[in-house]
């Protein structure tokens, strides 16, 4: 199992900033296409913090419709699961 350190990067994305290199892991499951962020989705939220949907969108290289169209599936999942569970919001 992969070490996380307290600000969320895992030991191969130090390695990627330090040499300041784009991951090749392409079956990393933190891989994105996305090299100004060294092609890792730790990194790009280490480096960002909260992002917009369309800047989610421009990493992913979906639409923001696209983008949108999941997070309202993934809100219904959540809503759906909570209140299976007794948990009201």
């Amino acid at each position: 199992m992969k070490t996380r350190h307290k600000d969320g990067l895992l030991e191969c994305s130090r390695v990627c900033l330090k040499y300041k290199k784009p991951c090749d892991n392409m079956g990393c499951k933190h891989w994105i296409s996305f090299e100004d962020e060294h092609n890792c989705v730790l990194i790009s939220v280490n480096k960002n913090g909260r992002m917009t949907l369309r800047e989610v969108a421009l990493r992913l290289r979906i639409s923001f419709s696209r983008v949108k169209q999941i997070e309202v599936e993934a809100l219904k999942k959540i809503k759906k699961r909570m209140l299976s569970n007794g948990i009201a919001f």
